[in-house]
This record gives C-alpha cells, sequence and structure tokens, in this order.
C-alpha cells in the first residue's frame, strides 16, 4: 500500500507516515459517515452549539501544541499557526452563536395555506479541501456542515 509521507520543510525530517486509503477503507469510512450522520442530525442546535463552544475551547487549550504542529508540517512563522488556529476557534463560536438562525425555516408564498423552505441535514458531506491552511481550510468547511446536523469526511488536495 503507498504511504503518504509529512515532512519538515525547515529540515527535511520525516515527521510522519500514513497508509494511503484503499478502496476497501473508503467504503468503511463512507459507512462509519453515514452511521453517525443518523444521530448527530437528531441532535438539537443547542446541543451540537455547546459541542463547538467546546471545540473551540479545546483549540485555545492546545494552541501552541497545534501551532506548533502547523509550523513543522507547513514552515509558516509560528505568529501565522498561532492566528490560525485563533480563527478555527472564533469560527466554532460564530456557528454556535449564528447557525440555528441560519438554518431557520423561511416562509414563503404560495397557494398553500403554509409553505417553507426548510434546511435538513443532507448526511456525509466530502471535503475535498487545500493544504495551505491544513486547520482553517477544514474548519471553515466543517463547521458549518455539522452546525447544520451533517457529518464530515474530509481528504486533504
Amino acid at each position: 500500500m503507498t504511504q503518504i509521507l509529512s515532512i519538515n520543510p525547515a529540515n527535511g525530517r520525516e515527521m510522519e507516515r500514513f497508509e494511503s486509503w484503499d478502496e476497501t477503507r473508503i467504503e468503511q469510512a463512507l459507512d462509519e459517515t453515514s452511521r453517525a450522520a443518523t444521530g448527530w442530525a437528531g441532535e438539537s442546535f443547542a446541543a451540537r452549539a455547546s459541542r463547538l463552544r467546546a471545540v473551540a475551547g479545546i483549540l485555545r487549550a492546545r494552541a501552541p501544541e497545534l501551532a506548533r504542529l502547523i509550523t513543522e508540517e507547513m514552515g509558516k512563522p509560528v505568529t501565522e499557526s498561532d492566528a490560525e488556529i485563533e480563527k478555527c476557534a472564533q469560527v466554532c463560536e460564530y456557528y454556535a452563536e449564528h447557525g440555528e438562525a441560519f438554518l431557520a425555516d423561511e416562509p414563503i408564498q404560495s397557494d398553500a395555506d403554509r409553505s417553507f423552505v426548510t434546511f435538513p441535514p443532507l448526511g456525509t458531506v466530502l471535503a475535498i479541501m487545500p493544504w495551505n491552511f491544513p486547520f482553517w481550510q477544514v474548519f471553515r468547511c466543517a463547521v458549518p456542515a455539522l452546525m447544520a446536523g451533517n457529518t464530515l469526511l474530509l481528504k486533504h488536495a
């Protein structure tokens, strides 16, 4: 099976090796996220918001460690890496605060007594995200999807 290497650009050292996924492993991941989607979609907006706020807290608590990882893997200055982690925490808080309003039913005019557009969870979202902002690119996609009651399967480009 093919391996993917993570190499520190500053010193050329190998940091980690990852096995690439074959078709069987991809199908397994899709099945797992599909099963999880049923339960997650049933969570209330308040419960989802609470989890997003908790993630924001974890990001901030682990910011030095996570920023160092970005710096080691991307070669970015640590100040930029710190800012990326903080931005991810902020997007979690933003959608925790506003997500329910964004997804509220919207009344529309029709011949029926009552008509509206609703925004139910869709299931699993496949996200193929660029690698240049390894946390931010994921969080900007994942957080609104999760707040909407979807699950997410991620592949960095």
